[in-house]
């Protein structure tokens, strides 16, 4: 008899299993893929480590999550400095001083700010995604940073989203493309996947183990069972299926020293099917003589990534919680039971807490 059951080898289990494994309880950890590490999962291509389901670049303020995640790891410096290619034109990303300069010509942050002012649309009380970056920078900008890349990642008229997907982006009023804002940021060295095989080291770990084949039995196996796949198939869909975007990725291995100049390209244009290039080297500063890029698809079928949180699924979710919060033998964890869009850093402080509340109440 195991003491936890963990579905799931993402960041959220195995951190979880790590720190119960640590403190004297015995784990089993199983994965329906044929790997351990979930969508952060890296595997080396001609001395390239290739980030298989999308980019992941570690970013952070919270020195503890840092020195956690430091224990498994070393980090280079790779600081995240997207571009966006629209119409054949390449534009700084996110918007800041350069992109303004860019589109406008200003070359000052009072300018800036005057040009914004004169553009941006009066709207008061915003009511979606569109309104609300109309508000904010105006059509020309969001023509061609926002609108059709949007449409693209959704599915969706963003003027049907909720403007909580956008609030994210960054605007500048200065130079500075560092798309993120975090103390501590890089990409582990020799990729994530080492990451998952020094925490589940000297842990059982069952990989193509599908939970729901059998679940009766699964179940059995331990005092508790950790479960981080999507919640609404935990629960047969009983309240519905809940939304979400997935992606499919064309990878190439490409015989040059460099596709693109930069790991992140966006394409904007709504008639360009992919919304962007990964040229994976970039991540570690490769000097290998050939390249691997990935163009990353959005569909509506395939692996979950994106929640589509808007009114009616939420209101799905609230059901399915309801019953989650009822759950004694279960813990649930990680993106796809909270159907939210989490960063990793906020995946690992969320292991660690709930990993530290069941060694408190429960051993």
């Amino acid at each position: 008899m195991y003491d936890y059951l963990i579905v799931g080898s993402g960041l959220f289990g195995s951190i979880f299993a790590r720190e119960m494994t640590d403190k004297g309880c015995k784990c089993l950890v199983i994965d329906k893929r044929p790997h351990i590490g979930g969508n952060c999962y890296t595997e080396s291509v001609d001395g390239i480590n290739v980030h298989k389901y999308g980019p992941h670049i570690f970013h952070t303020s919270d020195s503890t999550i840092w020195e956690y995640i430091n224990r498994f790891t070393k980090f280079n410096n790779f600081v995240n400095r997207p571009k966006v290619n629209y119409e054949g034109k390449i534009y700084s990303f996110p918007i800041n001083l350069m992109t303004l300069y860019q589109v406008y010509g200003v070359t000052t942050p009072d300018e800036a700010f005057r040009k914004l002012e004169e553009v941006r649309e009066d709207i008061q009380n915003p009511k979606n995604l569109e309104e609300w970056i109309l508000s904010q920078v105006g059509p020309d900008l969001y023509k061609i940073f926002i609108k059709g890349y949007t449409k693209k990642q959704w599915n969706r008229d963003p003027k049907y989203l909720p403007s909580s997907i956008i609030r994210r982006l960054p605007i500048r009023l200065y130079f500075e493309d560092n798309y993120f804002t975090d103390t501590y940021q890089g990409i582990p060295i020799g990729g994530y996947t080492q990451i998952f095989e020094k925490l589940l080291n000297g842990i059982e770990v069952k990989l193509d183990c599908d939970y729901f084949k059998d679940r009766e039995y699964f179940d059995g196996l331990a005092r508790k069972v950790v479960y981080t796949g999507p919640i609404d198939a935990f629960y047969s869909n009983r309240f519905g299926s809940l939304d979400y975007r997935s992606l499919s990725f064309e990878t190439h291995n490409i015989n040059m020293p460099d596709y693109q100049g930069v790991a992140l390209m966006n394409y904007t244009k709504e008639d360009v099917p992919f919304t962007r290039i990964t040229e994976h080297k970039h991540f570690e500063f490769g000097t290998q003589k050939n390249t691997v890029v990935t163009m990353e698809y959005p569909q509506s079928k395939g692996d979950p990534y994106y929640p589509i949180n808007d009114e009616e699924n939420n209101k799905k979710y609230k059901k399915y919680k309801d019953l989650m919060d009822q759950e004694t033998k279960y813990i649930f964890g990680g993106r796809l039971t909270d159907y939210k869009y989490y960063d990793m850093h906020q995946v690992i402080g969320s292991a660690l807490h709930k990993s530290n509340k069941e060694t408190i109440y429960n051993i």
